[in-house]
């Protein structure tokens, strides 16, 4: 591990974007994804005229691949994020069986590293739902800015933004109204960095995910010159600087001993709630969502239920290789209001949502390595921001305040979603990785039930 000054631009060998991952059910072929296959199959009867068979989506599953691309071809330079992290699959989502399912017809099959016509995630109206903020997204976030830290330039994000936007009904948001601005990590909108189509999938989903969760939101989109980690943190430097109260960082890497110095450098901003992605590989303890500064958010499994919510929740794991993020920080000191006993320092993580591409949601983009048009996401790049956006449906945070200890304010009450269920690998001490009720580290306290766990009072 190269350890250097914070302003080098190659720090340390770990910088990667957290994958997110692309049109989701090829998944379903690796282990653990029987139990969704299950579940969705149950739900797929509407009448005794209208259903599919269990055989015809086991077809499409059984057809189901993962194809990693490589964006940029060679590996990344020490110090810089990856630019292969997007993962392209095939097959069916969750949504797509639903939908199949209310036409009563077998879902179509999506091929690898093909984007579609049509969406085939999970939209606005679904997050939303699941979350409890139908009523909070239609009247809460005017004047409040969401910031969305990504490297280099995504030429076509504020058209693509607009064709999302248009297509789920959601009002404008471009730089001639005042809704959407691109700026440089120096807060240039003309001196951009350079495109780059493996990072463009990366802020499509995040723009698209800031949009469905908080569709009143101002949008700022701070591009980093490179994925260094002098270069992130600079970004998120200015766009606290620039006014936003909330921003997401859906990026990270394996932990070392400057950490803390990052910390003061870069992520520690009383009065603004900063998101970091737990990471996309499994159990283990990544940076910057290791940082006490920030809220560290994991990711779930998220499937239409007969319940009363209508959702029900569990640990993301496709495999032992990608799933969500978790554990117990080497460096970074525990936050006094993170109490777990197991863990002597920061605890990873602190809520969660959405991110298993199985259960993906929809994002259009036209610039990025996976396909122009509608693709299929997840991975903890798309709970980064969805939490982001909570936060600023909850409103302004107080100005001395870490917004990260709000949840646990709220801990155990009606306001969060326990995930009690699933696991994202092997760990000695059990609730590292393990779901179970009330605190664990692959899901935190839950996922969002409306607004109060994100509110300052």
């Amino acid at each position: 591990m190269r350890t250097t000054t914070p302003n080098s631009p190659h720090i340390s060998d770990r910088w990667r974007r957290i994958g997110s991952a692309a049109a989701a059910t090829a998944a379903l072929v690796l282990a653990g994804f029987g139990t969704a296959v299950q579940a969705n199959a149950a739900t797929t009867t509407t009448t005794a005229a209208h259903k599919v068979s269990t055989k015809a989506i086991a077809a499409q599953v059984a057809k189901a691949h993962v194809q990693y691309t490589k964006a940029c071809g060679a590996t990344p330079k020490k110090g810089y994020a990856a630019c292969n992290a997007l993962r392209v699959t095939g097959g069916t989502t969750a949504f797509m069986e639903k939908q199949a399912a209310l036409k009563g017809v077998a879902p179509k099959t999506i091929k690898p590293n093909a984007a579609t016509d049509d969406p085939t995630g999970y939209g606005p109206s679904d997050i939303q739902s699941a979350y409890g903020l139908t009523d909070a997204a239609s009247s809460n976030g005017s004047g409040e800015t969401v910031a969305i830290v990504d490297a280099y330039d995504d030429p076509n994000a504020e058209a693509d933004l607009a064709t999302y936007r248009s297509y789920y009904g959601l009002s404008d948001c471009t730089t001639d109204n005042g809704c959407f601005s691109k700026v440089s990590q120096t807060g240039s909108t003309t001196s951009l960095p350079s495109a780059d189509s493996g990072w463009a999938g990366e802020i499509s989903l995040d723009l698209d995910m800031v949009s469905a969760t908080c569709p009143n939101c101002n949008i700022l989109l701070v591009e980093a010159k490179s994925a260094s980690d002098a270069n992130l943190g600079t970004a998120v430097n200015e766009a606290v600087k620039l006014g936003a109260k909330f921003v997401s960082n859906s990026y990270g890497g394996s932990e070392s001993s400057s950490d803390t110095t990052y910390d003061s450098s870069y992520y520690n901003h009383p009065g603004v709630a900063i998101t970091a992605s737990a990471g996309d590989s499994g159990y283990g303890a990544e940076y910057p969502a290791a940082s006490k500064y920030v809220t560290a958010v994991g990711g779930t499994k998220l499937s239409t239920s007969s319940n009363s919510r209508g959702w029900t929740e569990s640990v993301w794991n496709t495999s032992s290789t990608e799933g969500t993020g978790s554990g117990c920080s080497s460096y970074d000191a525990k936050p006094s209001w993170q109490t777990d006993t197991g863990c002597t320092k920061r605890m990873i993580g602190d809520v969660s949502a959405v991110a298993d591409p199985a259960t993906g949601v929809s994002v259009y983009d036209t610039y990025g390595s996976d396909g122009t048009g509608w693709n299929t996401y997840g991975g903890t790049s798309a709970s980064s921001p969805l939490i982001a956006s909570v936060y600023a449906l909850a409103g302004t945070p107080g100005s001395s305040d870490y917004p990260a200890q709000y949840p646990y304010k709220a801990a155990g009450t009606s306001a969060l979603n326990d995930v009690t269920s699933g696991s994202n690998g092997s760990c000695s001490t059990s609730y590292f990785c393990t779901a179970k009720s009330g605190y664990d580290g692959p899901t935190g306290w839950g996922t969002p039930e409306g607004l109060d766990a994100f509110t300052a009072s």
